[in-house]
């Protein structure tokens, strides 16, 4: 005689309706006050030697990505990690242009850094959002800085 199954019926529960049931719970309603974000008390001396710094610096990143300068020239101001992608970016233009990386090939079109915001975190550490132009094109670089005894590393670097 063969033995016998059981067959097991789920039971289904009645699930309770709701407003976000199937979509993604967010809020839709505006803001009433604007975020809330720490001042950071700088003197002013401080903030301009900080963004002439970012400004000097977004400037010879460029200059060595196009190849007019070794990425050698930045080693003691940038951290491990930044200095690696500068010199990988280097190397890739340098190949998709068929000359060799920091050899002062001189551009055709040379970049210029337009302006330089920073937003400082703390007293030893700020970030600064950079626009160049490329003749008609531009580009945006962000980039961290931190302090180091009495010089600014950067320690971040993205490009976009």
């Amino acid at each position: 005689m063969p033995a016998r199954t059981h067959r097991v019926v789920p039971i289904r529960l009645p699930v309770p309706f709701a407003a976000t049931q199937g979509t993604l719970a967010l809020d839709l309603l505006p803001r009433r006050e604007p975020p809330v974000a720490p001042v950071v008390p700088i003197t002013a001396g401080r903030r301009r030697t900080a963004e002439e710094w970012a400004r000097r610096f977004a400037q010879a990143t460029v200059e060595i990505v196009g190849g007019d300068r070794p990425a050698a020239q930045l080693v003691r101001w940038t951290s491990r990690e930044v200095y690696a992608d500068l010199d990988r970016r280097a190397v890739l233009v340098a190949r998709a242009g068929g000359h060799t990386p920091g050899q002062g090939r001189v551009q055709p079109v040379r970049p210029r850094v337009l302006s330089v915001h920073t937003c400082f975190l703390h007293d030893a550490a700020f970030e600064a959002g950079i626009h160049v132009r490329y003749g008609e094109r531009s580009r945006a670089l962000a980039a961290r800085f931190e302090a180091r005894g009495q010089r600014w590393l950067c320690t971040a670097l993205d490009w976009s």
